[in-house]
């Protein structure tokens, strides 16, 4: 089995207008999507790539959005093969309420995105979501590190993700939060000398095609493969192309499976 824990899909009639939109913030040359961003194109992929679950994770980038993206995610969360999260605004009024919605949804967690949404990860508001979030059974993933398409500040660098898991107390619960791109995106001398070895995990979405094998295999051996998993950061990376990276990286047999699926598994209790 393999599971992509870090993918996005966005309503078929803003599809296309939206990955046209962010690819326009991408500053490489060779941009591009590798699905058109609907979830029949993320279906495909998964077809060619022998994947068998994709978690999709949206980003709630204003307050007025909860509803809509909440209801898409919930709509498509039945999709053979789909694992939906919901999402939530650090500035959402009643967080609480809107968290138990999303749980009772049927959805799996929530993403964050500190820098699309402005605040730093070490925020108060922040702190108080994933708290509820522990407490209710709700995973946690956030963007961590630089975000390819805006510019700095960076708002959850290693050292303020840090002090948010040491805030709601991470390491008193099992593993919950997931720290996207191997736990800060471009900035992986920090994140070896600060967050390896946390308990949270690290997912190598944006990372496999774009790190050295040294800077993947040095974080993997010091977080630990029992806490990494598999992601592309579809459509913004290759399915296909990730899942034969990993497997070129010439790990133990035991540890890839644990990175593709177990962990994740584990996590999701699927």
């Amino acid at each position: 089995m393999i599971i992509d824990f870090h993918t996005h899909i966005y309503p078929e009639k803003i599809a296309e207008k939206t990955i046209d939109f962010l690819l326009d913030k991408i500053p490489y040359e060779d941009k591009k999507a590798s699905t058109n961003g609907t979830v029949e194109g993320l279906l495909d992929s998964m077809k060619k790539s022998n994947i068998d679950y994709s978690v999709t994770l949206p980003v709630v980038t204003s307050p007025k959005q909860f509803d809509s993206i909440n209801r898409f995610a919930v709509e498509v969360k039945d999709t053979h093969g789909i694992i939906s999260f919901g999402g939530i605004h650090p500035d959402n009024d009643n967080f609480e309420e809107k968290l138990d919605y999303i749980k009772q949804s049927g959805l799996k967690g929530i993403k964050l995105h500190p820098d699309y949404q402005n605040v730093y990860i070490d925020d108060k508001r922040y702190i108080d979501i994933i708290r509820y979030c522990s407490e209710i059974g709700l995973k946690v993933i956030i963007h961590a590190g630089i975000d390819v398409g805006l510019p700095t500040p960076v708002h959850c660098p290693p050292e303020k993700a840090l002090k948010m898991i040491n805030e709601v107390k991470a390491d008193k619960k099992d593993p919950f939060i997931i720290l996207a791109h191997m736990g800060g995106w471009m900035m992986q001398n920090d994140v070896k000398k600060t967050l390896c070895g946390k308990n949270v995990y690290f997912d190598t979405g944006y990372c496999l095609d774009k790190y050295s094998d040294k800077d993947l295999k040095d974080i993997i051996n010091l977080h630990g493969a029992d806490n990494i998993l598999f992601a592309t950061d579809a459509p913004w990376g290759d399915q296909k192309q990730y899942v034969d990276k990993l497997l070129k990286l010439n790990l133990a047999s035991e540890a890839t499976e644990k990175i593709m699926s177990l962990n994740a598994q584990k996590l999701l209790e699927i």
